[in-house]
């Protein structure tokens, strides 16, 4: 349901992997805090998806860093 809240994409990657289980996507978000969704997994396929609230854009970019580097949580 829409809740009138503005909502703003900063930042999207991919690990570059398409395989069902080793695809990870991540996405920033500014809501009115900053926030970031990740998923494991595509699709077609069961997947998880993740998520975390920062209280600033740094911090975000840090499990960013962290969830693209090691492809771990």
């Amino acid at each position: 349901m829409f809740d009138g809240r503005l909502v703003e994409l900063r930042g999207k990657w991919l690990n570059g992997a398409w395989g069902r289980l080793s695809r990870r996507d991540v996405w920033l978000y500014r809501e009115p805090e900053r926030w970031l969704r990740a998923r494991e997994g595509t699709g077609d396929a069961p997947f998880r998806e993740l998520g975390w609230q920062f209280e600033n854009e740094a911090e975000a970019r840090g499990m960013v860093e962290r969830l693209m580097g090691d492809g771990g949580e």
